[in-house]
This record gives structure tokens, sequence and C-alpha cells, in this order.
């Protein structure tokens, strides 16, 4: 499951709305079941979508605690860092997704979420690790 950009598509009221009493639900399975992990990604993503970039980071953090191996996870964490201004961990997480695996680079290099970080000296150190890893980037 790839976490789709918080930031490439303006929603409806009625999706809003959709999205809102969806994320009600999950909360309230979160809350019953806190390590059901499928259940914390639709809710971050959610969260994201609709903009709650605090909350969706919470969500993030806790899924990596839960799967600290998961490149996605790490992705997406890196994706949340950057949305809520913290480049620096942003960029750290980044780099743990890379080590474990994450190997979207398209994606990666255009997605909205990372801006932030594409805009912070700290991606230098990402390019980097993408050079060693022979990744041609724009």
């Amino acid at each position: 499951m790839r976490k789709k950009s918080a930031l490439t598509k303006k929603l409806t009221r009625k999706e809003k709305r959709d999205l809102d009493i969806e994320i009600g639900f999950l909360e309230g399975v979160v809350r019953r079941a806190p390590e059901y992990t499928e259940a914390l990604q639709v809710l971050g993503d959610n969260y994201t979508r609709r903009g709650r970039y605090p909350d969706g980071l919470k969500v993030d953090e806790d899924l990596a605690r839960l799967n600290p191996d998961d490149p996605l996870v790490q992705y997406n964490l890196a994706c949340s860092y950057s949305l809520t201004g913290r480049p620096d961990l942003s960029a750290l997480a980044l780099d743990k997704a890379l080590t474990l695996g994450y190997r979207d680079f398209e994606w990666m290099v255009e997605d909205p979420d990372l801006e932030n970080l594409r805009r912070d000296p700290a991606y230098r150190k990402i390019r980097a690790k993408l050079k060693s890893l022979k990744v041609k980037i724009v």
C-alpha cells in the first residue's frame, strides 16, 4: 500500500464528510485494537488526506514502533515529518526507508508530501545516497 499524497487532490464536501465518517470508525477500531496495523495504516492515510498532519504523524510513529523494519512505514513516516515541518527527522526516516529497501524512486522525487524535505539542506544526504545506489534522479 503506497501512501497517497496529501497534497495531490482537493476533496469535495461529500468526500470530506465520507472521510470524516471513516476516520471516526477507524479511531474506534484502533482504540479497541491499538496494534491493528492495517487499520492504523488506513487511519494514518485518511488523516493525511484530510490535512490532519499531526494526527497522521502520531499514527505513523505508532506504525514505525510496531513495524520498525518496514520500508513503506518508514517512507510514510518521512512524509509525515516533512508535512509537519520537521525535515531533519524526515531525512532520517527516508534514509532508513532506503536502507530497508524502499525503491519507488520515481515517486519519491516527485511526492508533494516530501516537498519540505526537498527544500531543506538535509535532503543532500538523501540525494547522495540515491547516487550511491546508482539511481538517476532529476
